[in-house]
């Protein structure tokens, strides 16, 4: 729906609830939420660009403030009828490049009607964020007239002393306009595709070279020949992180396991990008996890549970070995365990010992010592050395070689070859595949359960459907959704960090804050803008006694 309900209101109370839920405080600031560049080629901004225009013509010498956000709820293009009210709204976060998410900036036009994907007015005390109680504001969603899909919001900013209903109409027609021209843009921005792909195949006839956006796909027949509909899903995350002005290189893993290097560039307008493979390709295999065939002294596998520290020890082993799990310790008394373990490292052979973190602190020192006397080879698992305390970190010292697994957050290129090959042990690779969007949907996951979760929720979608495409629809439930934005890999070794502090101190954020040595406001940004689960505690909901009553003739509807 893309007209204002006159009856929003009850939307404003349930708007408030969902953002007391994410953990917003009504004092933080906007000035909290990320910036992010902004693509002034796309072709929202050139379709926007003439009835922005006109508008801000419109409303010349008038207090009011245009703003364009895009599809990811950043805002791109903002226009001010009157200078004195830019300041006044920078000055509270409104800034271009910021994102506007309900669980970042609260309750407001932009948010909330990307959130509800229709068109609402937010006036004065409505807004969540107390700094924002001074403005009211209509926002629209602007919808493609063909894939019906919203690609922005366009809103109308004032003072709430200037409210008027007269801007509800104008900024409907406006945001009808926009969509209009997107219609028309999007033939021009096909056709620049388009020869784009076919300017890159003449220069490079011998290479595979592809072109592809959110509604098109362009392959020649050497692509056609490498690539798999699992890869366009990787394709199209790549194209998007792609510099807005500039040709950059990429090395690509398929889902096939090959490993090649790609040029990337942005194609203007189009929201496409276009890849072009270099004809130099080398072979890799993709093993789950990737580790040494063998090693020939003490190994130290080291991960996240779930990376695959099993399989990597297994491999590392490369012998007939004798295996402990400090998981049977409780089962088989601290003793028993520790004499079997000295008896086994006195023998020649190879000893594995997992989940050497879970070692009780005294016997962690006591298998440390057994370890300085050893004749057999020793492969130790457990968790990031980081993590670690210190009688275990003495234990694993004594290792001379280390294999570090990453978390699945951190190989997300790799999760459509992971599901192939994850199809194939399953037996169930020639009945099944996944498609493209299942494959982002996958990919935009967090994974704390790692390998083990992505084979739990590949197994039960091929369960679910013994044959054909496995949709976004046939995942279960809980990995359907998509992340709004990937992290770098920056931000997600700052998130790690924060979840484990949070984790050690119990959820206390007074002693998490005290233990990263930062502020607890620094802290509270952290988890809003990480989306790291928090008590759902938020400021009382308005009710139909104060500031949520019905508006008056004045006010924008």
């Amino acid at each position: 729906m893309t007209e204002l309900d006159n009856s929003s209101r009850p939307l404003i109370a349930q708007s408030w609830q969902r953002v007391a839920m994410s953990g917003l405080y009504p004092g933080a600031s906007v000035d909290d939420a990320a910036i992010e560049e902004v693509d002034r080629r796309s072709r929202l901004m050139v379709a926007a660009a003439p009835v922005l225009d006109e508008m801000a013509g419109e409303l010349d010498g008038a207090g009011f403030a245009v703003i364009l956000a895009d599809r990811n709820a950043r805002l791109v293009d903002l226009r001010y009828g009157e200078r004195h009210l830019q300041p006044k709204l920078e000055r509270v976060g409104t800034v271009e490049g910021r994102r506007f998410l309900e669980e970042t900036t609260g309750t407001n036009s932009i948010a909330t009607a990307f959130e509800l994907r229709r068109g609402l007015a937010v006036r004065g005390e409505e807004h969540y964020i107390e700094a924002l109680k001074k403005f009211s504001c209509y926002g629209q969603p602007v919808v493609n007239p063909v894939t019906r899909r919203i690609e922005g919001v366009l809103d109308i900013t004032c003072l709430s002393e200037d409210d008027s209903p007269l801007l509800a109409p104008f900024v409907i027609r406006s945001a009808r306009q926009i969509g209009e021209r997107l219609l028309e843009e999007s033939r021009q921005a096909e056709q620049r595709i388009f020869r784009s792909f076919q300017d890159a195949t003449a220069r490079a006839r011998t290479r595979a070279v592809i072109a592809i956006g959110d509604d098109i796909l362009l392959a020649n027949t050497a692509a056609v020949q490498i690539l798999e509909p699992a890869d366009h899903a990787l394709l199209r995350a790549l194209a998007v992180e792609a510099p807005l002005d500039r040709e950059s290189t990429r090395d690509i893993r398929l889902s096939t396991g090959q490993c090649l290097s790609a040029s990337v560039l942005r194609i203007p307008g189009s929201g496409a990008a276009l890849f072009s493979f270099h004809e130099e390709l080398t072979r890799r295999s993709m093993v789950l996890p990737p580790g040494p065939a063998a090693a020939t002294g003490s190994v130290l596998v080291t991960g996240e549970a779930g990376t695959g520290r099993t399989t990597a020890a297994r491999a590392a082993a490369g012998e007939p070995s004798t295996w402990f799990d400090a998981a049977e310790v409780v089962e088989m008394g601290e003793r028993t365990w520790a004499e079997q373990v000295r008896r086994k490292l006195a023998e020649p052979g190879c000893v594995v010992i997992e989940a050497v973190d879970l070692l009780p602190a005294a016997l962690a020192r006591r298998t440390a010592d057994a370890l300085r006397t050893a004749h057999a080879r020793v492969i130790l698992t457990g968790a990031p050395v980081e993590n670690l305390r210190p009688e275990h970190a003495t234990l694993v010292a004594h290792c001379t070689e280390r294999i570090e697994l990453a978390a699945l957050r951190h190989r997300r290129p790799d999760i459509p070859a992971l599901v192939n090959r994850m199809l194939d042990d399953l037996g169930a690779a020639s009945q099944v595949r996944f498609t493209p969007a299942a494959l982002e949907a996958l990919a935009g996951q967090q994974w704390p359960g790692n390998l083990r979760e992505l084979h739990t929720a590949v197994k039960t979608a091929s369960d679910t459907r013994s044959a054909g495409d496995i949709t976004v629809g046939d995942l279960p439930e809980q990995w359907r959704g998509r992340m709004t934005r990937q992290l770098t890999a920056l931000e997600q070794a700052e998130r790690d960090t924060i979840v484990k502090a949070l984790k050690d101190s119990g959820g206390n954020k007074k002693a998490a804050a005290q233990q990263l040595e930062i502020s607890r406001t620094t802290l509270y940004r952290a988890i809003r803008t990480y989306g790291i689960a928090v008590t759902p505690t938020g400021p009382r909901l308005p009710t139909s006694d104060d500031s949520l009553s019905e508006p008056s003739d004045n006010r924008l509807h």
